[in-house]
This record gives structure tokens, sequence and C-alpha cells, in this order.
């Protein structure tokens, strides 16, 4: 049985990880591969508590990020983020470097990790972002933390599609093309029907596929 292989996505607040994470998973299971995503636990912890984590309960996310992604033990795993992130923000908030030594050791468990690039518009989530000017000093922190270590990384940029490409190139994979584009959003389109609330603030592409697929549904409709 081939090993597991995992993928991290780290970058700045509103840098379209977890658009990019499902985009990516989509893909690969697309291309016949079993994928776990591994959703941020930071940001699922905000919204259950409706604040910001303090300095004690950083550690504890950090570890619950970890903990999710050495669980899955085949397949791909894509996580939306890893314990890196909250000992930036750890670093950054509150002076506290001290959760860097276990979220490095984590972090050389991935085989590739990604960062996304700051060409993307910040965009407000009403609760854990902080604003535009904090991206450059969490990107700084990001790639010194991992530089330091001595673990390689790739930086993703573009638009839409074309971060998608450039995602998929830095894993080593060839890029999407445009009838395997549109077999995958329809795919989406088919499991969403428009019932579920589409998460607009995650979405990157600038030609906006919430457009296409409720284009789509006006069509079925007629």
């Amino acid at each position: 049985m081939r090993r597991v292989q995992r993928i991290a996505l780290l970058g700045a607040e509103s840098t379209g990880k977890s658009w990019l994470a499902k985009a990516l998973a989509d893909v690969i299971q697309m291309r016949g591969h079993a994928v776990s995503t591994i959703d941020e636990v930071l940001r699922e912890w905000c919204e259950r508590e409706g604040r910001t984590p303090q300095p004690h309960e950083q550690m504890g996310i950090a570890l619950a990020q970890a903990r999710a992604v050495e669980q899955v033990t085949q397949g791909w795993v894509i996580s939306d983020t890893t314990p890196i992130m909250t000992a930036v923000y750890s670093d950054m908030l509150f002076n506290d470097k001290s959760l860097y030594p276990m979220a490095l050791a984590h972090q050389a468990l991935f085989d590739t990790t990604l960062i996304t690039g700051l060409d993307l518009p910040w965009v407000a989530d009403g609760l854990q972002r902080d604003g535009p000017h904090v991206r450059g000093p969490v990107d700084t922190l990001i790639r010194q933390a991992l530089e330091q270590a001595g673990i390689a990384y790739q930086v993703v940029y573009g638009q839409g599609q074309q971060r998608l490409n450039n995602a998929l190139l830095a894993l080593g994979m060839p890029g999407e093309d445009p009838e395997a584009r549109v077999l995958r959003e329809q795919s989406q389109f088919a499991i969403n029907q428009g019932r579920t609330v589409w998460q607009c603030n995650e979405c990157s592409d600038p030609d906006c596929e919430h457009k296409l697929f409720t284009g789509l549904l006006a069509k079925r409709q007629d």
C-alpha cells in the first residue's frame, strides 16, 4: 500500500488557502486518488467560541491541527494550514515563540509545503481576520520559520484557475485543461444544487464560479 502523501497549505489571512485546498482535492480526486482534506482548526475554534484564543489556548489548537493530519494514514492529505500558522500568530500577538519547535517537527512530516502568495485582495470575515497590514509580517514569519528549519516550500501565485494550475505544477502534476475544469465545476454544481450557502469569502476566482453555477441552475429551470 502506498504511503500517505501530505500537502500543507500555509499563508497569511485572505490568501485563498481554503479555496485552493478544496480545488486541489477535487482535481486530485477526479484523477483517481483518495483525498482527505483537513480544515483549519483555528478558524473552527474561533467560530465555535465567538472570539480569538488566549495565549494559553494556542498549544491545544496547534496539537489538534496536527492530530487531524496524523490520523490519516493512506491516500492524499491536504491540510488547510498547519500548526505553523498557530505558532506564527502566537509569536505576533503574544510574543510567544514556544510553539515553533512542535510546529516545525510536525511540518517536517509533509511531502510538499505550499505558501499562498499575497497577490489576492484582502477580504474581511467579521471575526478572525485582522487586516491587510498583517499579511506581509505573517508571510515573512512563515518563510523565516521554514527556512531556519531547513524545510523546503514553494509559493503559489495567480488568480483562480491559474493559481490552481500553479499549485498542481508545484506538486509535480499537470495543470487542469479546460475540458477537465468544466467537468469538475459541473460536478460541484450537481452536488450543491443551489441548496447550500455559497462561501464567496473563500473564492479567489475572478471569473466567479458562483455566477457560473447560478447560471447553470437558471438554465435548468427554463
